[in-house]
């Protein structure tokens, strides 16, 4: 409930779009059990003015009638057109929403995340919400809406045939969709969550295809990837036969309430309480007002799933942000010192420090290296400074003021960073360079380049600059890869430049001309080298060596 209360919030911002579906529907369905009614009445009507060889006004029926077939056509396509600009409106706020709540939460907050489950509750579990409104909110609403229309109309001509019309309408509209609920629940839920990890492990599979062979468990991915998608399908085709027979169920309670409309309506024609034109029109009405109810076994089967991935995007949209800015920040310096003063850093969860009384001093114009093993703590100097993570004890403070004092996001305007796990899109590689920078020339990128070392790789290309790197550099080696990362560092034009392990997967002739590059070329700039090899170590000014997250003199 709590979760069905959180969408229809957001169905406020486009109250009257929904209103206005709902109307249409109701519209065009009133239209077409008055056509269907009507054009029984009149062909009855016709029938017995021939046997009794009188004369009838036909022309009024015959407009009618024609008048609710256009209404019917007009309203049908009209709804459509409304109720799904409706439902892609609500996704577009869904979606915003959503990328408002994460992005607060990167990357510390998602790390338990893998890249697949995240693309899934972007993407599927979004979708799958828009069955909410199209297959459960509005048609519930036109249901209702139309049930008590026809139960009305029918009471004018006889109460009991509009009593047994809404009973029915209660069985095939609440009873049965309620059963339907009861046993379909199960399935519809673990279609969602299994759809979700299969989604994750194909993710995982297409980007460790190249790991997966080499250890020889491709086979093994394969196989569990396939008993996966055999139970979606065993839960696919246990809500396919719920859904017939729940088509069944209303099919049956539609032919029932024209018998039943029959059995009552001829002993009050043969009383001349009821004309006997009368008799077919409410048979017919009996019948065809069935249509309203048909969605409704069907949304409350896709009820559970819906609300499964309600949950599974609320989950993460409500967790709390592991970083918070300032109620009132103060601007952050232009440039200054990064200064770490008594650092210490335990992740959450893990039992042990990653860091422990941690000082340096980074001054504009300055180069620190950062050496260590894998593991040691390098990195996580990186997350602190740019305010990913806080630290559990200490103070690190920029040009003079403590880092939770200044807004994130223009804090780490300060900070060009090269990662050890920079992304590159799939993407041209102007583009992927340009997202460092947007209004950089194409004199700018190859100044970059040139500096990076891989200008000359790049203009051999058929392509050039316009070359697409494919999914995640899939075109580029590791190498080209990192060098294209350093290259979009330098164009972001920030006080401070951070190398995390920059020339991983470079050949040593590479490895010291890029570095030797990059110093001179930014000798301007504060400069945090993180590395495990020796490399061009005589230009810093400091070396600082980390093991076991401590600083070893």
């Amino acid at each position: 409930m709590t979760e069905i209360i959180r969408l229809l919030k957001f169905f406020r911002v486009y109250r009257r779009w929904i209103a206005l579906s709902i109307a249409l529907s109701v519209a065009a369905i009133a239209a077409n059990i008055a056509l269907i009614a009507t054009s029984g009445w009149f062909i009855t009507a016709m029938g017995l003015a021939g046997l009794a060889g009188v004369a009838m006004n036909y022309f009024t029926p015959a407009a009618m009638i024609r008048g609710f077939a256009i209404v019917r056509t007009g309203g049908r396509y009209a709804e459509r057109l409304i109720s799904h600009e409706a439902t892609f409106r609500l996704l577009a706020v869904l979606r915003t929403w959503f990328y408002e709540r994460i992005e607060p939460l990167a990357p510390a907050g998602l790390q338990a995340f893998r890249s697949g489950d995240l693309f899934t509750r972007i993407r599927n579990d979004i979708d799958r919400l828009e069955l909410f409104f199209l297959r459960l909110f509005a048609p519930a609403a036109v249901a209702l809406l139309v049930s008590l229309m026809v139960v009305m109309v029918l009471w004018l001509y006889d109460g009991r045939i509009a009593l047994t019309q809404f009973g029915l309408f209660a069985l095939a509209g609440v009873l049965l969709p309620a059963a339907v609920l009861r046993f379909g629940a199960a399935p519809s839920e673990r279609i969602t969550e299994r759809t979700a990890r299969l989604n994750m492990l194909v993710v995982d599979s297409v980007e460790g295809l190249a790991e997966l062979h080499l250890y020889g468990q491709a086979q093994a991915r394969a196989a569990s990837l396939r008993a996966l998608s055999d139970d979606i399908i065993a839960d696919e085709r246990r809500l396919a036969r719920l859904s017939a027979i729940s088509q069944a169920g209303v099919g049956l309670a539609a032919n029932l309430a024209m018998f039943l409309a029959l059995l009552l309506a001829v002993p009050a024609v043969a009383l001349g309480h009821i004309a006997p034109p009368e008799l077919t029109m409410l048979a017919l009405m009996a019948l065809v007002s069935f249509e309203a109810i048909t969605p409704i076994p069907l949304a409350i089967q896709s009820l559970p799933g819906t609300l499964a991935s309600a949950r599974r995007l609320f989950a993460i949209a409500d967790a709390p942000p592991p970083v918070r800015d300032p109620l009132e920040p103060v601007p952050v310096p232009q440039q200054g010192d990064l200064v770490f003063e008594g650092v210490c850093l335990t992740y959450p969860g893990a039992r042990e420090a990653a860091l422990t009384d941690i000082d340096l001093r980074l001054a504009p114009g300055r180069r620190i290296a950062v050496m260590g093993p894998s593991g040691a703590g390098k990195s996580s100097l990186v997350g602190l400074a740019l305010r990913f993570w806080e630290p559990s004890r200490g103070r690190i403070t920029y040009g003079g003021v403590a880092l939770d004092r200044m807004p994130s996001d223009e804090l780490r305007r300060r900070f060009s960073v090269v990662s050890q796990h920079d992304h590159l899109f799939t993407a041209t590689i102007a583009d992927n360079l340009r997202v460092a920078n947007p209004g950089a020339s194409d004199a700018d990128l190859e100044d970059a380049c040139r500096i990076a070392q891989i200008h000359e790789f790049i203009v051999a290309q058929p392509d050039g600059y316009r070359t697409y790197v494919g999914m995640n550099g899939l075109k580029l080696s590791g190498g080209q890869a990192r060098r294209l990362a350093v290259a979009r560092a330098l164009l972001k034009d920030a006080p401070v430049l951070v190398l995390d392990e920059p020339t991983e997967g470079m050949d040593g002739e590479t490895e010291q001309a890029l570095l030797a590059a990059v110093m001179k070329a930014r000798s301007d700039r504060a400069v945090l080298l993180i590395t495990h090899r020796p490399v061009r170590l005589e230009t810093m000014n400091e070396i600082v060596r980390i093991e076991n997250g401590r600083v070893v003199r």
